[in-house]
């Protein structure tokens, strides 16, 4: 039953009944952002009330500059502190009724599908002003209120080029900005061409949000599932019921919500997300036309994979062993953690003795004995992400 909490306080309302309810261990740090989001959702919810007593607020509210300007949040820190997962609570509990949640390469990608498309309107007359970036960050900025982040990075030039533009505009025009990333702000595009055209955005950011790092000395994927088993063989309504304790386990009780992954102009849906994890069947990824650039866009998505209801294959069904080959190889050169059903242990997955799927399937199986070993789930994986 879903309960209306005073917005000033529902955040940690939430977060103290996860604790009481044992699925979260309490962490100062973590509570210390709790706090941080709770206030930030009360000028929210102050703004729209105040908002509200304008006959004509809403009528005329996009086409001029906020009163008020409210900072918002940028959390970083190491894989498996509880940035997601802080997250996933502040959006259950967010006033605003405009508020989008979208992985950041997402929201980029569909920028540049934006600025593309009022280029090419351009040209055929349909609208006026040769820079794009204006009407986009207005477009935008009347979607959504509140736009949270997942995984904010900038590895793209492309990207790089546009974001001080662009969030310039969408600052002025009052969306707030909530994200997580695994970089502090002053790292961002370290290494990248032409860093220095880069350095106004880090300014401008700094200028509009809170900057705090969640330096959490655990690990928390790695001890919910330290010790687990997370191979589980074979299948049937055990296998069903330690998939799903694993999953609510790691995801600590909190409401999974779908997305969709787009790449490349294919449309990768994501049935269950929460916590940085995702879960999907083995029909999704290993019987859909998904190929490597699809695996990899998952693991640059999600810290943990859950993949369920895989079977034992043999020649008559190569392409699906193909998928699941590329598929673990893209996991496991990402440092992505694995939890995965199958009707067999990994050295009986694929039952042929010849051709090529047959000695690539070789290397699956010593991969997928060592994504369920201590040190994989550690993060000792070399090619592991950061």
């Amino acid at each position: 039953m879903k309960v209306d909490l005073p917005a000033n306080r529902a955040l940690q309302q939430r977060y103290e009944a996860l604790v009481s309810l044992g699925e979260i261990t309490e962490d100062p740090i973590q509570l210390d952002i709790v706090r941080r989001l709770d206030d930030l959702n009360t000028e929210l919810s102050q703004l729209r009330l105040a908002s509200k007593k304008s006959s004509l607020g809403w009528l005329f509210g996009r086409n001029r500059k906020p009163e008020t300007s409210i900072r918002g949040l940028y959390v970083w820190g190491g894989v498996g502190r509880g940035k997601t997962m802080l997250m996933d609570l502040f959006m259950e509990v967010a006033v605003v009724r405009r508020k989008r949640r979208v992985h950041f390469h997402e929201f980029m990608a569909e920028t540049h599908e934006r600025i593309f498309a009022y280029r090419q309107a351009l040209k055929r007359g349909e609208v006026k002003g040769d820079d794009p970036i204006p009407p986009v960050a207005e477009k935008i900025a009347e979607e959504t209120r509140l736009l949270c982040f997942d995984e904010f990075s900038v590895t793209d030039i492309a990207d790089a080029m546009i974001l001080g533009r662009l969030f310039t505009q969408l600052f002025a025009l009052g969306v707030v900005v909530v994200a997580t990333s695994n970089v502090d702000p002053q790292d961002l595009y370290r290494d990248g061409l032409n860093r220095q055209l880069f350095l106004p955005f880090i300014k401008l950011l700094s200028q509009n949000v809170d900057v705090v790092m969640l330096d959490s000395p655990t690990d928390y994927r790695l001890e919910k599932l330290g010790g687990a088993d997370v191979y589980v063989s074979p299948l049937g309504s055990e296998a069903a019921e330690r998939i799903e304790g694993l999953w609510k386990k790691l995801t600590h009780g909190v409401t999974p919500h779908s997305t969709q992954l787009e790449n490349k102009g294919r449309v990768i849906p994501v049935r269950m997300v929460a916590s940085g994890a995702a879960r999907f069947t083995f029909d999704e990824l290993c019987m859909q036309p998904l190929g490597a650039a699809d695996y990899l866009r998952i693991a640059h998505g999600f810290g943990t994979v859950f993949l369920e209801n895989v079977p034992v294959m043999s020649k008559a069904r190569r392409n699906e062993a193909k998928r699941f080959i590329n598929l673990i190889d893209t996991l496991y050169d990402n440092g992505v953690r694995l939890v995965i059903s199958a009707d067999a242990e990994p050295d009986k997955l694929y039952q042929a003795v010849d051709g090529t799927e047959a000695f690539e399937f070789d290397r699956t199986t010593s991969r997928l004995i060592e994504m369920r070993s201590e040190a994989y789930l550690a993060g000792e994986n070399t090619r592991a992400r950061a």
